[in-house]
């Protein structure tokens, strides 16, 4: 059973005329490493998963396995269908996942009862240990901190992914979660408020930019030292504000673009940043000294 603590980011997928970038994301994980990251989220929804074809997704994960040695995966398998997720982890586990993150069911909107036997079926399937992911603004349905609570009690499910925005529910879940069980921020600008109330970290969309800096800032939250973490959120709190101006990920693409990393491209049916995002994240950048 792995044991997950600090910052882990949600890779972005590079594309090239249409295909995958593979040399480029080869890059992108090599500076994650080189960064110091915690553990990496490949094939999230900051990976345009739902546009990957199978054999892209295979890899990746192969890519993001060979480059990160030890470090811990935990590899987005989620779908709103119990069948179709247990279907990618089959797809997935030869090629080193060390936990699935598997996303609240998106568009069925199930019930809380539905959100708690979807996970149930789904870890008691999969052959490494589940990350549930709460995210309302994607899937249109909340788990509750009951539901969560529930959730964590089942053999296999080791922690959550919470981005409702909601600190009072997260806290909730924090407070009475069983023994062992982690709690990670969703959303970059609540990481402070997760983890000072007893978090384990974030997994993050700003580190795709400056994964040097969200890691030390997550460090100094975990180690309590007020005056690193306090000084690292303000330079942050732009970065943070960037990333989401467009849905995600088209301003980590124009960031990634503007540090010659990778193309801004996207898949439909998202589009490339606009030149006011391009302008924005320039800005942003320049202040963080990239």
């Amino acid at each position: 059973m792995i044991k997950l603590e600090g910052c882990g980011t949600a890779l972005a997928t590079p594309f090239k005329d249409g295909k995958v970038d593979y040399e480029a994301y080869e890059g992108l994980v090599r500076r994650q490493v080189d960064s110091g990251i915690d553990f990496l989220v490949p094939l999230g929804s900051t990976a345009e998963t739902p546009c990957l074809e199978d054999g892209e997704k295979c890899r990746l994960l192969e890519i993001a396995r060979s480059v990160s040695g030890s470090l811990p995966l935990v590899v987005g398998a989620g779908s709103n269908s119990p069948a179709a997720t247990v279907r990618n982890m089959r797809l997935l586990s030869p090629f080193g996942p060390d936990a699935y993150l598997v996303v609240v069911p998106f568009y069925n909107k199930p019930t809380q009862e539905g959100i708690f036997e979807y996970f149930k079926y789904v870890s008691e399937a999969a052959d490494k240990p589940v990350v549930a992911y709460n995210v309302p603004g994607r899937t249109g349905v909340n788990m509750t901190a009951a539901t969560t609570l529930r959730v964590a009690g089942l053999p296999g499910v080791i922690a959550v992914k919470e981005a409702s925005g909601d600190l009072g529910q997260i806290r909730s879940i924090i407070e009475a979660a069983p023994e062992g069980f982690r709690v990670f921020s969703g959303n970059d600008d609540q990481t402070a408020g997760v983890v000072l109330s007893g978090g384990a970290g974030v997994i993050s969309v700003a580190s795709n930019v400056d994964p040097s800096r969200m890691v030390r800032f997550t460090h100094a939250l975990l180690r309590g030292d007020e005056g690193e973490y306090g000084r690292l959120s303000g330079e942050l709190a732009p970065l943070f504000d960037a990333c989401f101006v467009e849905s995600n990920p088209i301003p980590v693409k124009a960031a990634l673009r503007i540090l010659g990393l990778c193309s801004s491209e996207m898949r439909l049916p998202l589009t490339e940043a606009t030149e006011e995002t391009f302008r924005i994240m320039e800005n942003v950048l320049g202040g963080l000294g990239l």
